[in-house]
């Protein structure tokens, strides 16, 4: 047994050392074949490169697309939601007989409240009046005065 370990170590001893030089030339041939096997890589990962950014500027310009749809989204709700209360107004004060810019509610039950409580506003106590014929009489008066 003690020959078989003997064995192993003048094997090990017996294996070829390479210098510096000698393992970077292996792995410089080494490199080279398997650039021959791929000649356009680098052009391939350059576009893949300008791929990849071409893709991120689409995606940004979607997103602010996606923004923008939405801003006119939200305006056109809310525009449309301004039509349907100025409908509404305009459909309450023809009703009762009063101008819509004197209702302020935000649906019809509100407008339609709003619309008795100036009409009968509106219609209470009359303040009291002059009497046209008394004045008349006092030109009258006063007319004849002066001839």
């Amino acid at each position: 047994m003690a020959e078989a370990s003997t064995q192993a170590t003048e094997n090990v001893s017996e294996n070829k050392t390479f210098t510096q030089a000698e393992v970077d030339s292996i792995v410089g041939e080494r490199l080279a074949r398997e650039r021959q096997k791929y000649p356009d890589y680098e052009e391939l990962k350059t576009k893949a490169a300008e791929y990849d950014k071409a893709q991120e500027a689409n995606k940004t310009e979607l997103q602010k697309t996606q923004e923008a749809n939405a801003k006119l989204q939200a305006k056109l709700e809310g525009m449309e939601k301004e039509k349907k209360l100025l409908d509404t107004r305009s459909k309450v004060a023809k009703e009762k007989g009063i101008p819509s810019d004197l209702l302020t509610g935000e649906d019809e039950d509100t407008c339609k409240a709003q619309a008795d409580a100036i009409l009968k506003f509106a219609k209470g106590p009359k303040y009291p009046s002059v009497k046209e014929t008394k004045h008349e009489t006092n030109q009258n008066a006063t007319s004849n005065a002066n001839h």
